[in-house]
């Protein structure tokens, strides 16, 4: 991979990262929003009729508490807004269980409340934050430094790009959109370095997941808000899982190329690749200067206690600011920052109109009684923290076959929170633990969504270089990999500090 120059990110490919495609993960892709044809538009129907009718004919506040939900996962089955599809069952059934005057209440306080906390600032920070190295022209570097400084290892390919994927899916935000940029680029560069096209599609399939826990990390952010937990310790306990889960792709990579060496293009009828030189290693490494600067910025800031975490996500965007100019220089800089600040305002709505849905949900969790039933019900079948943590897992590896990262995560998160104080789970640790899950979730076979965002990828000549890839090919990449990324959720279960060291560590300097 070293030998040759790295597939640049194409202009489309660049502008998916640009945009961070947080909407697109939130509300749905143009065109696939939404039951399509009669069949569905009456089966919605059906389904939405029938969940009303039982809500208004409960004869009890939890079983009206139940067709809500019920409601709210027929909405999101078909793909209505996430945002719409938590705020109108909950406004509903709160209309339902108490009247006129608790859904006036709940109109008037639950948007200021969900959004008005301090730590909420934060957000479009650190959103603004991937637009704008997005549109600073950061993600092609990235992808060019990792080959320049991992190529030469073997199984270095797939180890550059999964050290790739993580820089881009904590810079765009988005695990979507960093597989389809990762994909144009890495699935190309693999394949003519002779690696196997199904260990090809599995590194870039899984290379985003490692990022979502490392800041700035939006799905980190939005747990924070939900769990009313503090913004920064939160995102510290992602960043240590994030880093060691990259790691142990790493490792297996390596470890694959000693074992299958095929696999990864180091048969003898493949050519070595050449190591860079330190020129071109050190050429790299002063093209990404900036991430360093930025990361300095919003670490050293929180841990030396100089800034809150509120304070340390300004510093860190105004430095990212001044980044994007410097590197834009000469090329429209000005331009490229209002297109992030649009950007960020339109993702930041979004993310709030979620967190304005979630709130609703919540207090109708509480009104219905559903929250302390739910809560007593569990505690009553005497799980453990392990076997209450394991059913979790298969459901939420149930649960990514049908819905999006963000669905899963305000859906079962108000619901889960009251359990964790009876089972002694921390909270900072359960947001890396969900968020982790639900993006397993996003790739898991027959309907995870990353699979066939890829699949549809691959079948472009440019991508796959000649080779036919099927829809089998990607499942089978998946699986591959999904073994070694549940064993890490199962280290991550046995040893909690993992997430919660890097958080106590800094408790003392972060005020």
């Amino acid at each position: 991979m070293a030998s040759t120059t790295p597939t640049q990110l194409a202009p489309d490919a660049e502008h998916t990262v640009k945009t961070s495609t947080i909407a697109v993960a939130l509300f749905g892709a143009p065109g696939k929003r939404g039951p399509k044809g009669t069949i569905a538009w009456v089966v919605f129907l059906i389904l939405t009729a029938g969940s009303l009718a039982a809500l208004f004919a409960s004869p009890t506040k939890p079983l009206a508490g139940i067709a809500v939900i019920a409601l709210m996962l027929v909405m999101l089955f078909f793909k209505i807004p996430v945002a719409v599809a938590l705020a109108v069952p909950s406004l509903i059934g709160v209309y339902a269980v108490s009247g006129i005057p608790a859904t006036v209440n709940l109109l008037s306080s639950a948007p200021y409340s969900a959004v008005s906390k301090w730590a909420m600032a934060v957000v479009p920070m650190f959103i603004f934050m991937g637009m704008a190295l997005g549109e600073s022209g950061m993600t092609t570097k990235i992808y060019q430094f990792t080959d320049k400084w991992f190529g030469w290892l073997p199984g270095g390919a797939g180890i550059g790009t999964t050290a790739a994927g993580i820089g881009l899916s904590s810079v765009s935000g988005s695990t979507l959109g960093m597989t389809y940029t990762l994909g144009r680029a890495g699935i190309p560069e693999m394949l003519r370095a002779g690696y196997h096209r199904r260990i090809a599609l599995g590194v870039v399939i899984v290379a985003g997941l490692p990022g979502m826990l490392i800041p700035p990390s939006v799905l980190l952010v939005v747990y924070a808000g939900i769990a009313e937990v503090p913004v920064g310790p939160q995102l510290l306990a992602g960043t240590l899982p994030g880093i060691l889960l990259g790691v142990t792709f790493a490792l297996f990579l390596l470890c694959l190329s000693l074992m299958k060496p095929a696999w990864v293009g180091r048969d003898k009828s493949q050519p070595r690749p050449q190591a860079s030189t330190m020129r071109e290693r050190l050429l790299a490494l002063r093209d990404i200067w900036g991430l360093p600067v930025i990361v300095f910025v919003l670490f050293g800031g929180m841990f030396s206690g100089l800034f809150t975490a509120t304070d340390a996500g300004a510093a860190a965007a105004f430095a990212t600011l001044l980044l994007t100019l410097w590197l834009r220089r000469g090329n429209k800089p000005w331009a490229a920052v209002a297109r992030a600040a649009v950007s960020t305002v339109s993702a930041t709505g979004v993310i709030f109109f979620i967190l304005i849905g979630a709130e609703m949900l919540t207090r109708l969790l509480a009104v219905t009684g559903l929250a302390q039933l739910m809560t007593d019900s569990i505690t009553g079948l005497g799980l453990s923290r392990v076997a209450f943590l394991v059913i979790l897992v298969v459901l939420y590896l149930f649960m990514g076959m049908f819905f999006d990262t963000f669905s899963m995560m305000l859906l079962t998160i108000p619901i889960l929170l009251p359990v964790l104080a009876e089972l002694d789970v921390n909270p900072l640790w359960f947001g890396v633990f969900v968020v982790l899950l639900a993006e397993i979730g996003q790739l898991t076979p027959p309907l995870g969504v990353l699979s066939f965002v890829l699949h549809g990828l691959a079948q472009d000549p440019k991508v796959n270089l000649g080779q036919k890839i099927t829809l089998i090919d990607v499942f089978v990449a998946v699986l591959y990999f999904l073994p070694i990324v549940l064993l890490f959720v199962i280290a991550l279960i046995a040893f909690p500090e993992l997430a919660t060291w890097l958080p106590d560590l800094a408790q003392g300097g972060m005020p």
